[in-house]
């Protein structure tokens, strides 16, 4: 009755088709907001744990009945609660002295320890344990400084900077390292800014960055030099402890600057031994720190190297006794190796690599042997690998995603395939005309397929592998409360680019009281970032842009040329040309509204937050004439100072006089529209100097804008102000592309954002 009640609600106003922008429609929007969305329709996506190497699994699901722990016997083809919650919850209550709900337990993470009886969960930073035949749970602190061992017998952590090993055994601790300083520390990764702002203080604390050999006997690790490293300093003006602001500084490295480094260093456990790996330090073009794999049997480390500005990219194994390393593949490009794209498994029976490679102009996937030679190209054609799932070593064959082979659908949209490593007997295994994502087995005989598309609902189904029969239904998404109260499903678009050739896919989204003798306002959200596409391809991540919808606009998003999940040459389209994007936006729309009269080309908007939000601007400057509101949030306005990796990786190395021709800063004349810019005093990724930038730049034009500096907001439109940001951006569309006043002093319950979101 309650859920009835809540739905009842939801879509109370929208017979009501003859408001745009006034207070009912801001009250239907916000009912279209994720956390009072979830009220009303659950969407199937089961994010599979595989249990141990077993062909057992849980999963985490949260509907409108509240939360639940699903266990899966794939062998027997069952399916039941993963423990009793009831009692759970019960133990649980008494345990920490605080109620707890059945339906609502304070955790989506658990494991099976104990062979599978006994589970472990973490809540607000102390680790439990509970037995699953008489639920007795048991807390101890989780010490998150601590990396332990995988046989549980070690554990490292970094103090003064040196790097110490732990044996919880005897309770010992030895120092592997002595000389470590500020800015020259061993196993610390560059910090962001979000961890100091979380901890208060520049003196934080975070988990060793060691990496275990599977045996326990070894570990690798690394040493970063940071202390010539670029910084910017951070204020965080409304601090939630003191009246006086704070400042923190952090390690960002900008295109062209000088750049950290990083020396990898392996250590022996018993006796203490370094080994160092013969190799010259990591140039680390911002911050965390390099990663290392370990082959199963311990005797081999592997670890990518990239070239700065991403023109070659190695891949090469090191030898933990000696520290000799080589380089099994080396991968060059004129334009850069994107390291989102080239992907790769090993075969750690025979050695052989496994690897995706754009060289032919479409992602593909390659053999290599032992000694780095290659073998053959395993899959070809005009198509595009995405990820490597699972790697049959026994039957020497490849589980694969991709897009774009099957004729008259999408091709953004992935499909699972099987091929031999020979690149014989390649075999389709979804076959259903939708976006699937998958998650094998350990031993290869299932797979977790979720599956839809942004107008087919999503559904969950566990399959067998060796031909994608179906084993049994997990879960399906029931959309009918929605259609039956008028809402549709965001509509498919295609159409050319601006060279008027290459095709293009866009989703349009109607408000529900949608009339189609109406003339609508239409508003863009956009993303151009060169690192994916954009568009959804899935049906639950359609409904984040509803709400927008229902103020009285149509909402669109494209994915114009110089994006991924195409060939190489679509992809390159933005390389030293990020600015350059908008042509096919303003075509494709130009397109949409020639074919449906209710949409109005003389109203257009956009908006969007970080590349987004430096899209935003930028449309409106590269075309004034077309975009006439826009909203700009977190955006990284002028490439010189936006990070090194993101920029000398997409925009080029080094650094050219395009960097300066496509800056907002540079165009900031051209503004004629109505702009209003966010950012936030403790952006972790994009610092607030670019928006300065840009707005120093606009006053300097004599151009009348509107910015929100926004304290303790990160990157994107989150933190304690969230809802008000949200409500504002409403606002200022109504404003000035609908042409009228907004409700006034509208408030949106924060709740109805879901939980607190961290762009």
């Amino acid at each position: 009755m309650r859920a009835f009640v809540l739905v009842a609600a939801l879509f109370q106003l929208l017979p009501c088709a003859c408001a745009q922008g006034a207070l009912e429609d801001y009250q239907r929007a916000q009912r279209f907001l994720p956390g009072n969305l979830r009220h009303s329709i659950y969407v199937a996506d089961v994010s599979a744990h595989w249990i141990d190497k077993t062909n057992r699994f849980w999963y985490h699901k949260a509907s409108q009945k509240g939360t639940e722990f699903v266990l899966i016997d794939s062998d027997h083809n069952t399916s039941g609660p993963a423990f009793d919650h009831e009692k759970l919850a019960a133990t649980l209550s008494r345990s920490a002295k605080k109620q707890f709900s059945a339906s609502d337990l304070p955790f989506e993470d658990i494991e099976f320890t104990e062979d599978q009886k006994a589970l472990q969960f973490e809540i607000e930073k102390e680790q439990w344990t509970c037995t699953l035949s008489d639920y007795v749970c048991k807390s101890h602190p989780v010490n998150p400084d601590e990396a332990l061992s995988p046989d549980k017998n070690w554990a490292a952590y970094v103090k003064d900077h040196n790097l110490y090993v732990h044996n919880l055994s005897s309770g010992t601790s030895v120092p592997l390292t002595q000389d470590g300083v500020s800015g020259w520390d061993y196993a610390t990764p560059l910090p962001a800014l979000r961890l100091l702002v979380e901890q208060g203080t520049e003196d934080i604390k975070q988990p060793a960055a060691v990496f275990w050999s599977p045996d326990s006997k070894k570990l690798v690790t690394y040493r970063i030099d940071s202390r010539t490293s670029g910084r910017f300093t951070s204020i965080q003006f409304v601090p939630p402890d003191q009246l006086r602001p704070k400042a923190y500084s952090v390690v960002y490295p900008l295109p062209g600057e000088i750049l950290a480094k990083a020396q990898p260093i392996i250590f022996d456990i018993q006796s203490g031994k370094r080994i160092e790996v013969k190799t010259a330090p990591q140039e680390l073009s911002f911050q965390d720190g390099p990663g290392f794999e370990w082959f199963p049997d311990s005797k081999a480390i592997v670890y990518d190297y990239d070239e700065r500005g991403s023109k070659a990219k190695e891949i090469r194994i090191v030898d933990p006794e000696t520290g000799d390393e080589k380089v099994i593949v080396r991968e060059t490009s004129d334009h850069y190796v994107d390291p989102g794209e080239e992907f790769y498994r090993f075969d750690h029976h025979t050695g052989e690599l496994v690897l995706a490679s754009e060289r032919d102009g479409w992602n593909h996937i390659y053999l290599y042997s032992k000694s780095g030679q290659l073998e053959n190209q395993i899959t070809q054609g005009m198509w595009v690998v995405r990820q490597i799932e699972y790697v049959d070593e026994k039957a020497r064959r490849v589980y694969f995603l991709a897009g774009g082979r099957e004729r008259g659908e999408d091709p953004y949209q992935t499909r699972l395939y099987c091929v031999g490593f020979d690149g014989k007997g390649l075999t389709l295994l979804t076959l259903e005309n939708a976006n699937h994502s998958v998650s094998v087995s350990p031993d290869g005989t299932y797979f977790v397929d979720n599956s839809s598309r942004a107008d087919l609902p999503a559904q969950s189904v566990l399959r067998r592998t060796k031909d994608g029969s179906e084993v049994r239904s997990l879960e399906k998404t029931d959309v009918s409360v929605l259609q039956d109260a008028g809402w549709k499903f965001p509509q498919p678009f295609q159409g050319k680019a601006a060279d008027g050739t290459t095709d293009l896919y866009a989703l349009i989204w109607k408000p529900s009281n949608f009339d189609a003798s109406k003339k609508y306002p239409v508003i863009e959200h956009v993303y151009t970032g060169p690192q994916d596409f954009f568009v959804p391809k899935t049906f639950g991540s359609t409904l984040r842009l509803q709400s927008m919808a229902e103020l009285g606009f149509i909402v669109v998003m494209v994915d114009g040329r110089g994006t991924t999940g195409r060939s190489c040459a679509f992809h390159l389209f933005s390389y030293r040309n990020l600015g350059g994007a908008f042509e096919d936006h303003v075509a494709m729309i130009k397109q949409m509204a020639a074919k449906f009269p209710y949409m109005d080309a003389d109203r257009v908007g956009v908006f969007g937050t970080s590349a987004g939000g430096y899209g935003a601007a930028h449309a409106m400057l590269a075309f004034p004439e077309f975009y006439k509101v826009g909203v700009s949030i977190s955006g990284d306005h002028d490439a010189r100072l936006d990070k090194a990796w993101w920029n000398e990786l997409y925009q080029g190395y080094p650094v050219q006089d395009d960097y300066a021709a496509q800056s907002n800063v540079t165009m900031a004349a051209r503004l004629q529209g109505h702009l209003l810019i966010e950012h936030g005093d403790i952006d972790e990724n994009v610092h607030p100097v670019e928006t300065m930038r840009f707005a120093d730049a606009l006053m300097n034009a004599n151009k009348n804008f509107d910015m929100l500096i926004v304290p303790n907001m990160y990157h994107g439109e989150s933190g304690p102000h969230a809802s008000y940001l949200v409500r504002r951006r409403w606002d200022y569309f109504v404003q000035y592309l609908l042409g009228i006043p907004p409700p006034q002093d509208f408030s949106i319950d924060e709740k109805a954002l879901g939980p607190r979101r961290h762009q």
